[in-house]
C-alpha cells in the first residue's frame, strides 16, 4: 500500500528534483504539496510549485497551497545558486490562480482526514508546519511522522558558519516543530551533502522527449554552473532528494536518538541546531537524527527515481 505524504517545499532546483521523483514513485501517495518562502520569496515559491505540477502533469495531481512565509526572516536567499526564479532562470509559464488555499489549512485538513497515516516531508523552512501546530492543538497527535531536511549535526552550517539555511531562515518555526510532541526524523546538511553528483549526472538523464527529462536538462546545467562559480565546486548536492530517499528507504541511513534545539536569537548563531551530546545528558531525546548515509545506494535511488519519472512522462 502506498504511503500518504505531504511535501512542504520552497522550490529551488533540488526541491524540483525531489518533487518529480516523488510524484511518480508508486510507493507514495502524494496528497498535497505546499510552498513556503526560502530559496525564493513566498509568491515565487508558489508560482514555481504550480508551474512544476503543471509541467510534470502527474497522473494523480496533488492538491497545492501557498504559505505566506515567516513574519520576519534574515536577509538571505539562495538565488545565487538557484537563479532569480529559483529554477535556473527558465521562468516557466503558469496561469495565476484567482484563489489560493493557505498551506497550514490544507496540511491540517489532510492530516485530520487520515489521522496518524500522513508523513510530512519538510524540504524548506518549517513555517507551514509550525503554523499547523499553533493553529490546531490536536495536530501533533494526528500527524504520523515528519521527515525534515535541515540542521547541522556537526555544527558547521551552509548559510552561516554554524547554521543550515532552512533552520536559519525561520528559526522560531524550526524550534516549535522540533519541540513538538511528534515523531520526527532530521536529515541534516552534513549527511545530505555527502551525496554529490558530477556532471555525468546529465548523461544519465534518459534520452528522448519526456517532461521530466526536458525539465532536468534545463535546470541542472544552471546548478552545475552556479556551484562552480560561487562555491568552486565541480559537483552538486541534491539535498532535498536525499531527504526523500530517507523517507522512502530509511535503511540506507543510520539514525540516532538525540535531543535537539534551535538557537533563535544570537547574532552569530541564529538558526544553529544544538544537540545534547554531553557525557551526562539532561535533555530528553526528541527525534531521530541521520548520522551516516550509504552514499552509493542513495545516489542509485535518486538516479532510478529520475529514470522512472522520465519514463512515466515520455511523450
Amino acid at each position: 500500500m502506498s504511503r500518504k505524504v505531504i511535501i512542504d517545499c520552497d522550490p529551488g532546483i533540488d526541491d524540483a528534483v525531489a518533487l518529480m521523483i516523488a510524484l511518480f514513485d508508486p510507493r507514495l501517495d502524494v496528497l498535497a504539496v505546499t510552498s513556503t518562502a526560502g530559496n525564493v520569496n513566498a509568491d515565487q515559491a508558489f508560482t514555481n510549485l504550480q508551474a512544476l505540477i503543471e509541467c510534470l502533469d502527474p497522473p494523480r495531481r496533488p492538491r497545492i497551497a501557498m504559505g505566506a512565509g515567516p513574519r520576519s526572516a534574515p536577509p538571505v536567499d539562495s538565488t545565487f545558486l538557484h537563479g532569480s526564479d529559483g529554477l535556473g532562470e527558465i521562468h516557466l509559464d503558469v496561469a495565476k490562480l484567482h484563489q489560493t488555499h493557505p498551506a497550514e489549512k490544507l496540511i491540517g485538513d489532510e492530516v485530520r482526514a487520515y489521522p496518524e497515516e500522513v508523513t510530512i516531508l519538510c524540504l524548506g523552512p518549517m513555517t507551514n508546519v509550525a503554523n499547523c501546530l499553533q493553529r490546531d492543538p490536536l495536530f501533533a497527535s494526528q500527524v504520523g511522522q515528519i521527515v525534515i531536511m535541515g540542521g547541522s549535526l556537526s555544527g558547521v552550517g551552509n548559510v552561516t558558519p554554524c547554521a543550515e539555511f532552512n533552520c536559519h531562515f525561520d528559526a522560531e518555526s524550526a524550534r516549535r516543530v522540533l519541540h513538538s510532541k511528534t515523531t520526527k526524523t532530521l536529515v541534516p546538511i552534513d549527511v545530505t551533502s555527502q551525496v554529490t553528483f558530477g556532471i555525468d549526472l546529465l548523461e544519465n538523464i534518459p534520452k528522448g522527449n519526456s517532461r521530466v527529462a526536458n525539465l532536468l536538462n534545463q535546470i541542472l546545467p544552471y546548478s552545475f554552473r552556479s556551484h562552480r562559480r560561487h562555491l568552486a565546486q565541480e559537483g552538486i548536492c541534491l539535498n532535498d532528494a536525499v531527504a526523500l530517499v530517507a523517507l522512502l528507504q530509511p535503511e540506507l541511513f543510520e539514525t540516532i536518538p538525540l535531543a535537539c534545539d534551535v538557537e533563535t536569537q544570537g547574532d552569530l548563531t541564529l538558526g544553529a541546531t544544538v544537540f545534547d551530546r554531553r557525557i551526562v545528558r539532561t535533555w530528553t531525546p526528541n527525534m531521530e537524527v541521520a548520522s551516516t548515509v550509504d552514499v552509493n545506494s542513495v545516489k542509485d535511488c535518486i538516479l532510478r527515481g529520475i529514470i522512472q519519472a522520465a519514463r512515466e512522462t515520455a511523450e
